[in-house]
């Protein structure tokens, strides 16, 4: 059967993929640690799943308006007010299924073919692979752990083309953690200044996973506000994975754009999380301060480890709940019959050696490195990273 050309313009998501195969192993009796997946491993909110109960009891169980209920969308403004200082109204807010969605919805709505789109390495999977869909043009500009895998002024100056329609970049940073200060994005908004068609996609999912102090936007300077698309939603900070919930700010001609395609594709999304969502958004943020302070001793304890394990380079991580640690010092080695060849290799070799389960850097950009997530369990993190200590140990 033949299907679609489109298919081949990119890729599985390595993270899926790592998962998928991780279950596999787990369905033979194998007991795997995943450390694969940007989950959090604790339960949503009390309060946010009585208001979905609520919502159930109250018949909310009907079509939407496609960008969302015109009160989540004030929430939505209600939680940049309180959190990021910034003014925004409901013509200024779409919900979609997932941040994921709300990423493709932007790229989609603003890329068109031959367009090149500026992605800092490393990057999120799926950002190169919406690009592409998009029929657009990544360009990459590389980092290196001694910047602590953020890019400088000078660096943006120079990828800009006559070509560039978009900047895409995340802060906390999948997969490496790193956070732009305000100072780091006043230098990259000093380039922007000089090229003022250029839309910039600030994904800040991560935003409460921050463990330097306040989260600041690139959208905090006025003459750049209404170029910034804010892309955020409720998966990582409120442990809402499921509920697939996300949202943009942006300006209003780029949200009925969204609008447009998203009510050709899923309309909106479910009407429970919906009226969850609301709860969440503006109540009380004791749990995802809460998740923080778990992720907090976790992320320390996690460098701990890898500190301990020879040829390993890992930079701290400032935000999201992830380490990316440098492993090229073990490409070239063998067990007696596996040779790490690369990434891919270290990680395949971890999962069926140790039963541990990352992804290659490979697929962010960064194919000297590994992604290790520790959002799992303190015992679950130690157990694995004891497996795989002993796993590289038997590299030579």
């Amino acid at each position: 059967m033949k299907l679609s050309s489109r298919l081949q313009k990119f890729n599985e998501p390595e993270t899926l993929k790592m998962a998928k195969l991780g279950r596999e192993l787990r369905a033979k009796g194998i007991d795997v640690i995943d450390l694969s997946l940007g989950e959090p491993d604790f339960d949503t909110p009390e309060h946010v799943k009585q208001s979905a109960k609520k919502a159930i009891d109250d018949n909310y169980s009907h079509y939407t308006p496609v960008a969302g209920y015109a009160d989540l969308r004030e929430a939505v403004c209600v939680k940049l007010k309180r959190d990021n200082n910034l003014d925004y109204k409901p013509e200024n807010i779409i919900a979609s299924t997932g941040a994921k969605q709300s990423l493709a919805n932007v790229i989609l709505a603003v890329v068109d073919n031959g367009d090149e789109v500026i992605i800092p390495t490393p990057y999120w999977v799926t950002y190169s692979e919406l690009v592409r869909l998009a029929d657009g043009k990544p360009v990459f500009i590389q980092s290196s752990i001694e910047s602590n895998y953020k890019i400088s002024p000078a660096q943006l100056e120079e990828a800009i083309t006559p070509k560039t329609k978009l900047f895409l970049f995340s802060s906390p940073c999948n997969p490496s953690g790193s956070v732009y200060s305000r100072e780091e994005l006043e230098g990259l908004a000093d380039v922007f200044r000089k090229h003022p068609d250029i839309l910039i996609i600030s994904d800040e999912i991560y935003e409460y996973i921050n463990y330097k102090g306040k989260h600041e936007s690139i959208a905090r300077f006025p003459d750049l506000k209404d170029r910034v698309i804010i892309v955020n939603g409720l998966s990582k900070g409120f442990a809402m994975t499921g509920w697939r919930l996300g949202y943009i700010a942006a300006d209003p001609a780029i949200v009925k754009g969204c609008e447009k395609l998203q009510g050709q594709i899923t309309s909106a999304t479910c009407s429970v999380t919906q009226r969850a969502a609301i709860d969440a958004l503006t109540g009380d943020l004791a749990a995802s301060r809460d998740m923080l302070k778990a992720f907090t001793d976790r992320r320390k304890r996690i460098l701990e480890l890898l500190a301990a394990i020879p040829g390993v380079d890992c930079a701290e991580p400032d935000g999201a709940f992830y380490v990316f640690p440098k492993v090229d010092a073990y490409f070239g080695k063998k067990d007696g019959e596996t040779t790490i060849a690369n990434a891919d290799d270290l990680c395949m070799y971890l999962l069926n050696t140790a039963h541990v389960s990352t992804v290659t850097g490979t697929a962010f950009g960064e194919p000297t490195c590994i992604r290790i997530s520790f959002a799992n369990s303190m015992s679950n993190i130690e157990k694995a990273l004891e497996r795989i200590k002993k796993a590289l140990a038997a590299l030579h």
